[in-house]
Protein backbone atom coordinates (compact mmCIF):
# COMPACT_ATOMS: atom_id res chain seq x y z
CA UNK A 1 0.00 0.00 0.00
CA UNK A 2 2.55 2.39 0.78
CA UNK A 3 4.28 1.71 -2.35
CA UNK A 4 1.47 2.38 -4.48
CA UNK A 5 0.74 5.71 -2.36
CA UNK A 6 4.17 6.51 -3.15
CA UNK A 7 4.03 5.65 -6.51
CA UNK A 8 1.27 7.62 -7.19
CA UNK A 9 2.57 10.80 -5.56
CA UNK A 10 5.59 10.34 -7.86
CA UNK A 11 2.99 10.46 -10.96
CA UNK A 12 1.53 13.69 -9.51
CA UNK A 13 4.83 15.15 -8.95
CA UNK A 14 6.14 14.24 -12.15
CA UNK A 15 2.46 15.48 -13.58
CA UNK A 16 2.94 18.62 -12.07
CA UNK A 17 6.47 19.38 -12.63
CA UNK A 18 5.77 19.04 -16.88
CA UNK A 19 2.62 21.07 -16.76
CA UNK A 20 4.83 23.57 -15.09
CA UNK A 21 7.49 23.27 -17.51
CA UNK A 22 5.25 23.29 -20.38
CA UNK A 23 3.10 26.73 -18.83
CA UNK A 24 6.49 28.42 -19.20
CA UNK A 25 7.91 27.13 -21.88
CA UNK A 26 4.21 27.87 -24.07
CA UNK A 27 4.49 31.95 -25.46
CA UNK A 28 2.67 34.14 -23.94
CA UNK A 29 -0.56 35.36 -26.03
CA UNK A 30 -0.23 38.60 -27.59
CA UNK A 31 -3.51 39.62 -26.97
CA UNK A 32 -5.99 38.03 -24.46
CA UNK A 33 -9.47 39.39 -24.01
CA UNK A 34 -11.00 38.33 -21.10
CA UNK A 35 -14.18 38.94 -18.95
CA UNK A 36 -16.79 38.70 -21.62
CA UNK A 37 -19.55 36.30 -22.69
CA UNK A 38 -18.15 34.83 -25.09
CA UNK A 39 -20.99 33.44 -27.85
CA UNK A 40 -18.12 30.60 -29.87
CA UNK A 41 -20.47 30.05 -32.63
CA UNK A 42 -18.63 26.22 -32.18
CA UNK A 43 -21.27 23.83 -31.44
CA UNK A 44 -18.36 21.91 -29.35
CA UNK A 45 -17.75 24.74 -27.01
CA UNK A 46 -20.15 27.17 -27.47
CA UNK A 47 -19.71 29.56 -24.58
CA UNK A 48 -16.78 31.34 -23.18
CA UNK A 49 -15.33 33.73 -20.65
CA UNK A 50 -12.14 34.36 -22.59
CA UNK A 51 -9.98 34.41 -25.46
CA UNK A 52 -6.20 34.27 -26.12
CA UNK A 53 -4.74 35.24 -29.58
CA UNK A 54 -1.38 34.43 -30.75
CA UNK A 55 -0.57 36.54 -34.28
CA UNK A 56 -3.20 36.34 -36.53
CA UNK A 57 -4.92 33.59 -35.32
CA UNK A 58 -6.99 32.66 -31.90
CA UNK A 59 -4.60 29.89 -29.50
CA UNK A 60 -7.05 29.26 -27.06
CA UNK A 61 -10.69 29.84 -25.88
CA UNK A 62 -11.73 29.14 -21.82
CA UNK A 63 -12.59 30.26 -18.72
CA UNK A 64 -10.68 33.54 -17.26
CA UNK A 65 -8.44 31.27 -15.40
CA UNK A 66 -8.01 29.57 -18.27
CA UNK A 67 -7.20 32.01 -20.74
CA UNK A 68 -5.39 33.62 -18.09
CA UNK A 69 -2.59 31.28 -18.23
CA UNK A 70 -1.81 32.85 -21.50
CA UNK A 71 -0.53 36.03 -20.17
CA UNK A 72 3.06 37.21 -20.31
CA UNK A 73 4.67 40.13 -19.53
CA UNK A 74 4.09 41.76 -23.46
CA UNK A 75 0.37 40.30 -23.35
CA UNK A 76 -2.10 43.06 -24.18
CA UNK A 77 -5.34 42.46 -21.83
CA UNK A 78 -8.72 43.79 -23.34
CA UNK A 79 -11.19 43.29 -20.66
CA UNK A 80 -14.53 42.90 -22.29
CA UNK A 81 -16.59 44.32 -18.97
CA UNK A 82 -19.21 40.91 -19.20
CA UNK A 83 -20.04 42.33 -22.94
CA UNK A 84 -20.91 40.26 -25.85
CA UNK A 85 -18.29 38.73 -27.90
CA UNK A 86 -19.46 36.72 -30.98
CA UNK A 87 -17.18 35.99 -34.13
CA UNK A 88 -16.87 38.94 -37.00
CA UNK A 89 -19.35 39.08 -39.29
CA UNK A 90 -19.04 38.16 -42.67
CA UNK A 91 -21.35 40.13 -45.20
CA UNK A 92 -21.96 37.45 -47.99
CA UNK A 93 -23.22 40.09 -50.47
CA UNK A 94 -21.64 43.57 -51.06
CA UNK A 95 -21.05 46.30 -53.54
CA UNK A 96 -18.06 47.64 -51.64
CA UNK A 97 -16.47 50.40 -53.28
CA UNK A 98 -19.84 51.67 -54.79
CA UNK A 99 -20.47 51.73 -51.30
CA UNK A 100 -17.81 53.61 -50.22
CA UNK A 101 -18.99 55.83 -52.97
CA UNK A 102 -22.56 56.52 -51.88
CA UNK A 103 -21.22 57.73 -48.13
CA UNK A 104 -19.68 60.84 -49.91
CA UNK A 105 -22.64 60.83 -52.79
CA UNK A 106 -25.80 62.78 -52.91
CA UNK A 107 -28.57 61.18 -50.42
CA UNK A 108 -32.41 60.65 -51.76
CA UNK A 109 -33.32 57.93 -50.11
CA UNK A 110 -34.63 60.18 -47.35
CA UNK A 111 -36.68 62.62 -49.47
CA UNK A 112 -40.18 61.98 -48.49
CA UNK A 113 -41.75 63.53 -51.12
CA UNK A 114 -41.26 64.03 -55.09
CA UNK A 115 -40.48 68.21 -54.28
CA UNK A 116 -37.86 67.33 -51.35
CA UNK A 117 -36.50 65.06 -54.11
CA UNK A 118 -36.16 68.07 -56.34
CA UNK A 119 -34.87 70.47 -53.77
CA UNK A 120 -31.87 67.86 -53.04
CA UNK A 121 -30.87 67.85 -56.10
CA UNK A 122 -30.72 71.16 -56.73
CA UNK A 123 -28.72 71.92 -53.59
CA UNK A 124 -26.12 68.91 -55.15
CA UNK A 125 -26.14 70.93 -58.69
CA UNK A 126 -25.30 74.04 -56.88
CA UNK A 127 -22.42 72.49 -55.64
CA UNK A 128 -21.45 70.29 -58.69
CA UNK A 129 -18.45 71.57 -61.27
CA UNK A 130 -19.40 72.01 -64.56
CA UNK A 131 -19.68 68.88 -66.63
CA UNK A 132 -19.56 66.76 -63.44
CA UNK A 133 -22.16 64.00 -63.68
CA UNK A 134 -24.19 64.05 -60.69
CA UNK A 135 -24.76 60.05 -59.37
CA UNK A 136 -25.87 58.00 -56.51
CA UNK A 137 -28.94 58.76 -55.16
CA UNK A 138 -31.16 55.83 -53.76
CA UNK A 139 -33.88 57.24 -54.27
CA UNK A 140 -37.23 55.37 -53.14
CA UNK A 141 -40.77 56.33 -54.37
CA UNK A 142 -42.56 54.03 -52.01
CA UNK A 143 -42.02 56.76 -49.89
CA UNK A 144 -44.38 58.88 -51.84
CA UNK A 145 -48.19 59.67 -51.98
CA UNK A 146 -48.79 58.48 -54.84
CA UNK A 147 -45.71 55.61 -55.03
CA UNK A 148 -45.43 56.77 -58.72
CA UNK A 149 -41.81 56.98 -60.61
CA UNK A 150 -40.42 60.10 -60.68
CA UNK A 151 -39.68 61.24 -64.32
CA UNK A 152 -37.21 63.76 -66.28
CA UNK A 153 -39.29 66.93 -65.60
CA UNK A 154 -39.13 66.42 -62.02
CA UNK A 155 -35.45 67.92 -61.84
CA UNK A 156 -34.69 69.06 -65.65
CA UNK A 157 -35.36 72.59 -64.36
CA UNK A 158 -32.72 72.14 -61.87
CA UNK A 159 -30.52 70.59 -63.94
CA UNK A 160 -30.60 72.38 -67.48
CA UNK A 161 -26.51 71.56 -67.92
CA UNK A 162 -25.49 69.24 -65.50
CA UNK A 163 -26.02 65.71 -66.12
CA UNK A 164 -28.06 63.94 -63.36
CA UNK A 165 -27.94 59.69 -63.27
CA UNK A 166 -29.42 58.94 -60.54
CA UNK A 167 -30.97 55.23 -59.35
CA UNK A 168 -33.25 53.92 -57.34
CA UNK A 169 -32.15 51.88 -54.23
CA UNK A 170 -32.33 48.98 -55.64
CA UNK A 171 -30.10 49.17 -58.49
CA UNK A 172 -32.70 48.28 -60.98
CA UNK A 173 -33.85 51.51 -62.23
CA UNK A 174 -32.16 54.60 -62.77
CA UNK A 175 -33.62 58.37 -63.76
CA UNK A 176 -31.72 60.34 -65.82
CA UNK A 177 -32.30 64.25 -66.46
CA UNK A 178 -32.97 65.57 -70.40
CA UNK A 179 -29.46 66.65 -70.66
CA UNK A 180 -28.28 62.79 -69.57
CA UNK A 181 -30.53 61.39 -72.15
CA UNK A 182 -29.13 64.12 -75.00
CA UNK A 183 -25.37 63.16 -73.69
CA UNK A 184 -26.14 59.61 -74.19
CA UNK A 185 -28.08 59.40 -77.65
CA UNK A 186 -31.32 58.05 -76.11
CA UNK A 187 -34.47 59.45 -77.67
CA UNK A 188 -37.85 58.38 -78.79
CA UNK A 189 -35.86 56.19 -81.95
CA UNK A 190 -34.12 54.06 -78.97
CA UNK A 191 -34.60 50.78 -78.71
CA UNK A 192 -34.23 49.01 -75.68
CA UNK A 193 -31.66 45.81 -75.19
CA UNK A 194 -33.18 42.90 -74.04
CA UNK A 195 -33.69 42.38 -70.27
CA UNK A 196 -34.27 46.36 -70.21
CA UNK A 197 -36.96 48.74 -70.87
CA UNK A 198 -37.11 52.38 -71.18
CA UNK A 199 -40.03 53.49 -69.23
CA UNK A 200 -41.74 55.75 -71.89
CA UNK A 201 -44.50 58.65 -71.70
CA UNK A 202 -47.99 58.63 -73.99
CA UNK A 203 -46.24 60.10 -77.22
CA UNK A 204 -43.67 56.89 -77.22
CA UNK A 205 -40.80 59.53 -75.54
CA UNK A 206 -38.85 58.81 -72.59
CA UNK A 207 -39.45 59.69 -69.45
CA UNK A 208 -35.95 59.46 -67.87
CA UNK A 209 -36.08 56.14 -65.99
CA UNK A 210 -34.17 53.07 -67.47
CA UNK A 211 -34.53 49.58 -66.37
CA UNK A 212 -31.99 47.17 -65.37
CA UNK A 213 -29.88 46.45 -68.84
CA UNK A 214 -31.25 49.70 -70.70
CA UNK A 215 -29.38 51.76 -67.57
CA UNK A 216 -26.39 51.05 -69.46
CA UNK A 217 -27.29 53.40 -72.57
CA UNK A 218 -26.74 56.18 -70.13
CA UNK A 219 -24.23 55.09 -67.68
CA UNK A 220 -21.86 53.81 -70.14
CA UNK A 221 -21.01 57.40 -70.66
CA UNK A 222 -20.56 58.25 -67.94
CA UNK A 223 -16.48 59.14 -67.13
CA UNK A 224 -15.25 55.95 -65.20
CA UNK A 225 -13.71 56.10 -61.77
CA UNK A 226 -10.23 57.03 -61.63
CA UNK A 227 -7.67 54.86 -59.50
CA UNK A 228 -7.34 57.12 -56.44
CA UNK A 229 -11.27 57.91 -56.60
CA UNK A 230 -11.64 54.03 -55.96
CA UNK A 231 -8.82 53.96 -53.83
CA UNK A 232 -10.51 56.94 -51.34
CA UNK A 233 -13.95 54.73 -51.99
CA UNK A 234 -12.62 51.56 -50.73
CA UNK A 235 -10.82 53.35 -47.46
CA UNK A 236 -14.18 55.27 -46.33
CA UNK A 237 -15.63 51.59 -47.12
CA UNK A 238 -13.08 49.64 -44.62
CA UNK A 239 -13.67 52.39 -41.94
CA UNK A 240 -17.59 51.90 -42.30
CA UNK A 241 -17.12 48.23 -41.86
CA UNK A 242 -15.18 48.30 -39.01
CA UNK A 243 -17.63 50.60 -36.99
CA UNK A 244 -20.19 48.25 -37.46
CA UNK A 245 -18.00 44.92 -36.78
CA UNK A 246 -18.12 43.41 -40.36
CA UNK A 247 -14.90 41.88 -40.82
CA UNK A 248 -14.86 39.92 -44.05
CA UNK A 249 -17.13 40.60 -47.40
CA UNK A 250 -18.29 39.18 -50.28
CA UNK A 251 -18.08 41.64 -53.30
CA UNK A 252 -20.43 41.22 -56.09
CA UNK A 253 -19.60 41.71 -59.53
CA UNK A 254 -16.68 44.43 -58.72
CA UNK A 255 -14.85 45.94 -61.57
CA UNK A 256 -11.19 44.88 -62.23
CA UNK A 257 -9.86 48.41 -61.22
CA UNK A 258 -11.78 47.54 -58.20
CA UNK A 259 -10.12 44.26 -57.44
CA UNK A 260 -6.31 46.08 -58.56
CA UNK A 261 -7.31 48.55 -55.32
CA UNK A 262 -7.62 45.86 -53.01
CA UNK A 263 -4.80 44.29 -54.15
CA UNK A 264 -2.57 47.39 -53.50
CA UNK A 265 -4.19 47.86 -50.02
CA UNK A 266 -3.49 44.23 -49.04
CA UNK A 267 0.18 44.71 -50.23
CA UNK A 268 0.19 47.50 -47.72
CA UNK A 269 -1.42 46.00 -45.11
CA UNK A 270 -4.27 48.46 -45.20
CA UNK A 271 -6.93 46.11 -46.05
CA UNK A 272 -8.91 45.89 -42.70
CA UNK A 273 -11.71 43.85 -43.92
CA UNK A 274 -11.21 40.25 -45.57
CA UNK A 275 -12.71 40.62 -49.48
CA UNK A 276 -13.54 37.61 -51.36
CA UNK A 277 -14.34 39.06 -54.92
CA UNK A 278 -16.66 37.74 -57.47
CA UNK A 279 -16.71 39.83 -60.81
CA UNK A 280 -18.66 39.00 -63.75
CA UNK A 281 -19.47 35.44 -65.09
CA UNK A 282 -18.62 37.02 -68.45
CA UNK A 283 -14.88 37.48 -67.69
CA UNK A 284 -14.97 33.65 -66.40
CA UNK A 285 -12.17 32.70 -68.50
CA UNK A 286 -10.17 35.42 -67.65
CA UNK A 287 -9.53 33.62 -64.18
CA UNK A 288 -9.79 30.17 -65.80
CA UNK A 289 -6.64 30.31 -68.02
CA UNK A 290 -4.06 31.22 -65.19
CA UNK A 291 -5.78 28.39 -62.89
CA UNK A 292 -7.71 30.86 -60.07
CA UNK A 293 -10.19 28.40 -58.96
CA UNK A 294 -12.64 29.30 -56.43
CA UNK A 295 -11.79 30.74 -52.98
CA UNK A 296 -7.63 31.41 -54.60
CA UNK A 297 -5.70 34.08 -52.77
CA UNK A 298 -4.78 34.62 -49.30
CA UNK A 299 -6.82 35.25 -46.09
CA UNK A 300 -7.15 39.13 -46.93
CA UNK A 301 -8.34 38.44 -51.13
CA UNK A 302 -9.38 35.75 -52.46
CA UNK A 303 -10.87 35.15 -56.17
CA UNK A 304 -12.35 32.35 -57.92
CA UNK A 305 -16.45 33.18 -57.40
CA UNK A 306 -18.36 34.45 -60.41
CA UNK A 307 -21.54 36.26 -60.02
CA UNK A 308 -24.15 36.26 -62.96
CA UNK A 309 -27.93 37.69 -63.19
CA UNK A 310 -31.04 36.08 -64.10
CA UNK A 311 -33.37 38.63 -63.31
CA UNK A 312 -34.35 42.40 -62.17
CA UNK A 313 -35.83 43.16 -58.34
CA UNK A 314 -39.80 43.13 -57.24
CA UNK A 315 -39.32 47.15 -56.78
CA UNK A 316 -39.08 47.66 -60.40
CA UNK A 317 -41.74 45.06 -61.22
CA UNK A 318 -38.47 43.44 -63.59
CA UNK A 319 -38.08 40.20 -61.15
CA UNK A 320 -39.31 37.52 -63.28
CA UNK A 321 -42.82 35.50 -62.68
CA UNK A 322 -44.67 32.50 -63.63
CA UNK A 323 -47.19 34.72 -63.10
CA UNK A 324 -48.25 38.29 -63.57
CA UNK A 325 -47.83 41.30 -61.34
CA UNK A 326 -50.86 42.05 -59.25
CA UNK A 327 -50.76 45.19 -59.48
CA UNK A 328 -48.76 45.39 -62.68
CA UNK A 329 -50.76 42.39 -65.17
CA UNK A 330 -49.31 43.11 -68.36
CA UNK A 331 -45.88 42.23 -67.12
CA UNK A 332 -44.36 39.24 -65.87
CA UNK A 333 -40.99 40.68 -65.37
CA UNK A 334 -37.39 40.50 -67.60
CA UNK A 335 -35.15 37.85 -67.73
CA UNK A 336 -31.76 39.48 -67.91
CA UNK A 337 -29.51 39.93 -71.19
CA UNK A 338 -27.18 37.28 -69.38
CA UNK A 339 -30.12 34.81 -70.22
CA UNK A 340 -30.97 35.99 -74.01
CA UNK A 341 -30.30 33.30 -74.85
CA UNK A 342 -30.25 30.97 -72.13
CA UNK A 343 -28.22 28.56 -74.27
CA UNK A 344 -25.20 30.78 -73.96
CA UNK A 345 -25.91 31.56 -70.08
CA UNK A 346 -25.56 27.16 -69.59
CA UNK A 347 -22.47 27.01 -72.05
CA UNK A 348 -21.24 29.87 -69.79
CA UNK A 349 -22.00 27.96 -66.43
CA UNK A 350 -20.55 24.61 -67.97
CA UNK A 351 -17.66 26.15 -68.52
CA UNK A 352 -16.79 28.01 -65.59
CA UNK A 353 -17.94 25.52 -63.35
CA UNK A 354 -15.27 23.02 -65.29
CA UNK A 355 -12.55 25.22 -64.44
CA UNK A 356 -13.49 24.71 -60.59
CA UNK A 357 -15.06 28.55 -60.53
CA UNK A 358 -18.10 29.39 -57.79
CA UNK A 359 -20.96 30.20 -59.21
CA UNK A 360 -23.08 33.41 -57.53
CA UNK A 361 -26.39 33.77 -59.30
CA UNK A 362 -28.91 36.80 -58.64
CA UNK A 363 -32.21 35.07 -58.91
CA UNK A 364 -35.16 37.08 -57.07
CA UNK A 365 -38.60 36.09 -58.74
CA UNK A 366 -39.93 32.27 -58.74
CA UNK A 367 -39.23 31.90 -62.33
CA UNK A 368 -35.88 33.49 -62.13
CA UNK A 369 -35.07 31.18 -59.47
CA UNK A 370 -36.36 27.87 -60.95
CA UNK A 371 -34.86 29.00 -64.25
CA UNK A 372 -31.61 28.70 -62.37
CA UNK A 373 -31.84 25.55 -60.60
CA UNK A 374 -32.83 24.34 -64.16
CA UNK A 375 -29.04 25.55 -65.43
CA UNK A 376 -27.35 23.98 -62.44
CA UNK A 377 -29.04 20.68 -62.90
CA UNK A 378 -27.81 20.90 -66.71
CA UNK A 379 -24.17 21.60 -65.65
CA UNK A 380 -24.22 18.93 -63.39
CA UNK A 381 -25.34 16.48 -66.28
CA UNK A 382 -22.70 17.66 -68.52
CA UNK A 383 -19.55 18.02 -65.76
CA UNK A 384 -20.68 15.49 -63.15
CA UNK A 385 -20.91 15.26 -59.45
CA UNK A 386 -19.07 17.72 -57.24
CA UNK A 387 -18.98 20.25 -54.07
CA UNK A 388 -19.92 23.49 -55.87
CA UNK A 389 -21.09 25.33 -52.84
CA UNK A 390 -23.16 27.24 -55.64
CA UNK A 391 -25.48 30.19 -54.79
CA UNK A 392 -28.22 31.86 -55.88
CA UNK A 393 -28.24 35.45 -54.49
CA UNK A 394 -31.02 37.15 -52.72
CA UNK A 395 -33.46 34.01 -53.01
CA UNK A 396 -36.54 35.53 -52.31
CA UNK A 397 -40.00 34.70 -53.55
CA UNK A 398 -39.85 30.67 -54.32
CA UNK A 399 -42.09 28.20 -55.84
CA UNK A 400 -42.97 25.76 -53.44
CA UNK A 401 -41.14 22.78 -55.68
CA UNK A 402 -37.93 24.60 -55.42
CA UNK A 403 -37.07 24.45 -51.65
CA UNK A 404 -36.53 20.98 -51.71
CA UNK A 405 -34.52 21.24 -55.31
CA UNK A 406 -32.03 24.16 -53.38
CA UNK A 407 -31.23 21.28 -50.84
CA UNK A 408 -30.86 18.51 -53.64
CA UNK A 409 -28.42 20.56 -55.51
CA UNK A 410 -26.43 22.35 -52.44
CA UNK A 411 -27.75 25.48 -53.47
CA UNK A 412 -27.03 28.04 -50.45
CA UNK A 413 -29.46 31.04 -50.02
CA UNK A 414 -27.72 33.73 -49.88
CA UNK A 415 -30.29 36.46 -48.70
CA UNK A 416 -30.23 39.55 -47.09
CA UNK A 417 -33.29 39.88 -44.61
CA UNK A 418 -32.81 43.58 -44.70
CA UNK A 419 -34.93 43.53 -47.78
CA UNK A 420 -37.75 41.87 -46.46
CA UNK A 421 -38.82 44.47 -44.15
CA UNK A 422 -38.47 47.01 -47.15
CA UNK A 423 -40.19 45.02 -49.90
CA UNK A 424 -42.81 44.05 -46.76
CA UNK A 425 -44.23 47.75 -47.24
CA UNK A 426 -45.23 47.16 -50.97
CA UNK A 427 -44.94 43.20 -51.82
CA UNK A 428 -48.72 41.80 -51.21
CA UNK A 429 -49.97 44.50 -53.68
CA UNK A 430 -47.23 43.38 -56.32
CA UNK A 431 -47.58 39.66 -55.86
CA UNK A 432 -50.46 39.02 -53.55
CA UNK A 433 -51.08 37.10 -50.81
CA UNK A 434 -50.47 33.92 -51.77
CA UNK A 435 -46.41 34.39 -53.17
CA UNK A 436 -45.91 36.75 -50.07
CA UNK A 437 -46.04 33.45 -47.72
CA UNK A 438 -43.01 31.96 -49.69
CA UNK A 439 -40.89 35.18 -49.63
CA UNK A 440 -37.46 35.80 -47.81
CA UNK A 441 -38.86 32.01 -46.53
CA UNK A 442 -35.34 31.90 -43.89
CA UNK A 443 -37.61 29.37 -42.13
CA UNK A 444 -38.65 27.12 -44.70
CA UNK A 445 -35.01 27.37 -46.09
CA UNK A 446 -34.00 26.20 -42.59
CA UNK A 447 -36.82 23.36 -42.40
CA UNK A 448 -35.60 22.00 -45.75
CA UNK A 449 -31.66 21.93 -44.41
CA UNK A 450 -30.57 24.34 -46.81
CA UNK A 451 -27.87 26.39 -45.39
CA UNK A 452 -28.48 30.09 -45.18
CA UNK A 453 -25.92 33.22 -45.82
CA UNK A 454 -26.70 36.78 -44.79
CA UNK A 455 -25.68 39.91 -46.33
CA UNK A 456 -26.80 43.27 -46.90
CA UNK A 457 -26.53 43.91 -50.56
CA UNK A 458 -24.99 47.25 -49.51
CA UNK A 459 -25.76 50.17 -50.59
CA UNK A 460 -28.90 48.76 -51.78
CA UNK A 461 -29.39 48.07 -47.66
CA UNK A 462 -27.36 49.64 -44.90
CA UNK A 463 -24.20 47.54 -43.71
CA UNK A 464 -25.16 47.25 -40.34
CA UNK A 465 -25.50 43.58 -38.77
CA UNK A 466 -27.50 45.00 -36.19
CA UNK A 467 -30.24 45.88 -38.32
CA UNK A 468 -29.62 42.59 -40.73
CA UNK A 469 -30.42 40.35 -37.61
CA UNK A 470 -33.13 42.57 -36.46
CA UNK A 471 -35.03 41.87 -39.65
CA UNK A 472 -35.01 38.75 -39.75
CA UNK A 473 -35.77 37.98 -36.19
CA UNK A 474 -38.54 40.60 -36.04
CA UNK A 475 -39.85 41.48 -39.55
CA UNK A 476 -41.16 44.22 -38.53
CA UNK A 477 -41.08 46.13 -41.16
CA UNK A 478 -39.94 49.93 -41.99
CA UNK A 479 -43.01 51.22 -41.84
CA UNK A 480 -44.19 50.24 -38.74
CA UNK A 481 -47.59 48.51 -40.06
CA UNK A 482 -46.68 44.71 -38.76
CA UNK A 483 -45.08 45.16 -36.03
CA UNK A 484 -45.58 41.41 -35.16
CA UNK A 485 -43.71 40.46 -37.85
CA UNK A 486 -44.45 40.20 -41.50
CA UNK A 487 -45.32 36.91 -42.42
CA UNK A 488 -44.14 36.04 -38.86
CA UNK A 489 -43.94 31.85 -39.57
CA UNK A 490 -40.62 32.93 -40.97
CA UNK A 491 -39.26 34.40 -38.05
CA UNK A 492 -35.46 33.03 -37.09
CA UNK A 493 -33.81 32.87 -34.01
CA UNK A 494 -30.91 34.79 -32.85
CA UNK A 495 -29.10 32.08 -32.85
CA UNK A 496 -29.46 31.08 -36.11
CA UNK A 497 -29.34 34.80 -37.23
CA UNK A 498 -25.87 35.00 -35.96
CA UNK A 499 -25.33 31.56 -37.19
CA UNK A 500 -26.04 32.76 -41.00
CA UNK A 501 -23.71 35.91 -40.04
CA UNK A 502 -20.93 33.98 -39.41
CA UNK A 503 -20.53 30.07 -40.57
CA UNK A 504 -22.99 30.25 -43.11
CA UNK A 505 -21.33 33.24 -44.80
CA UNK A 506 -18.11 31.38 -44.42
CA UNK A 507 -19.26 28.46 -45.91
CA UNK A 508 -20.45 30.46 -48.76
CA UNK A 509 -17.22 31.07 -49.13
CA UNK A 510 -15.68 27.84 -48.63
CA UNK A 511 -13.49 29.07 -45.27
CA UNK A 512 -15.45 27.93 -42.74
CA UNK A 513 -12.29 25.63 -41.39
CA UNK A 514 -10.75 29.44 -41.25
CA UNK A 515 -13.47 31.80 -39.82
CA UNK A 516 -16.96 32.15 -38.97
CA UNK A 517 -16.02 30.83 -35.35
CA UNK A 518 -14.25 31.56 -31.98
CA UNK A 519 -12.13 28.88 -31.96
CA UNK A 520 -8.60 27.55 -31.60
CA UNK A 521 -7.16 27.48 -34.59
CA UNK A 522 -9.21 30.35 -36.11
CA UNK A 523 -8.41 34.14 -37.33
CA UNK A 524 -8.67 36.26 -34.64
CA UNK A 525 -11.58 37.98 -36.50
CA UNK A 526 -14.33 38.91 -33.26
CA UNK A 527 -16.60 41.63 -32.45
CA UNK A 528 -17.32 43.17 -28.93
CA UNK A 529 -21.17 45.07 -28.75
CA UNK A 530 -22.84 46.67 -26.13
CA UNK A 531 -25.48 44.50 -25.53
CA UNK A 532 -26.23 41.29 -25.12
CA UNK A 533 -28.27 40.79 -28.47
CA UNK A 534 -29.49 36.76 -26.71
CA UNK A 535 -31.46 38.99 -23.56
CA UNK A 536 -32.57 41.85 -24.72
CA UNK A 537 -36.08 42.52 -26.55
CA UNK A 538 -35.87 41.69 -30.44
CA UNK A 539 -36.97 45.12 -31.76
CA UNK A 540 -34.09 46.75 -29.79
CA UNK A 541 -31.32 44.81 -31.36
CA UNK A 542 -30.87 47.24 -34.19
CA UNK A 543 -29.63 49.83 -31.87
CA UNK A 544 -26.86 47.99 -30.22
CA UNK A 545 -23.56 49.31 -30.86
CA UNK A 546 -20.15 48.09 -31.74
CA UNK A 547 -17.84 48.52 -29.00
CA UNK A 548 -14.45 47.08 -30.50
CA UNK A 549 -13.65 45.36 -33.73
CA UNK A 550 -10.80 42.89 -34.52
CA UNK A 551 -9.45 41.54 -37.73
CA UNK A 552 -6.55 39.26 -37.42
CA UNK A 553 -6.15 40.03 -34.10
CA UNK A 554 -5.44 43.83 -34.64
CA UNK A 555 -7.91 46.06 -33.36
CA UNK A 556 -9.49 47.75 -36.57
CA UNK A 557 -12.26 50.07 -34.68
CA UNK A 558 -13.08 51.14 -31.14
CA UNK A 559 -15.84 52.82 -29.90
Amino acid sequence: MLLRRLSLLSFLFCWLWTAALFAQQRPGANTIITNARVYTVDGNHPTAEAVAILGEHIVAVGSNAEIDAWRKDKTTVIDGHGHLLLPGFNDAHVHFIPGGMQLDSINLREAATPEAFRETLEARVKKTAKGEWITGGDWDEQKWNPAVLPTKELIDAVSPETPVFVTRYDGHISLANSYALKLAGVTAKTKAPAGGEIVRDKNGNPTGVLKDAAQALVSSKIPPLTHEQRLRAAKRALAHAASLGVTSVQDMNPEYADIAVYSELSEKGELTTRVYAAPMLEGWNDFAKIGVRRAWGSSYLRFGAMKTYADGSLGATTAYFFKPYTDAPDTRGLLSDELHPISQERERLTQADAAHLQICAHAIGDEAISTMLDLFTDVVKANGAGERRWRIEHSQHMAEKDFQRYAELGVIASVQPYHAIDDGRFAEKRIGADRIQRTYAFRTFLDHKVRLAFGTDWTVAPLSPMWTIYAAVTRATLDGKNPDGWVPAQKLKVNEAVEAYTMGSAYAEFQENVKGSITPGKLADMVLLSDDIFKIQPGAIKDVQVELTMVGGKITYKR
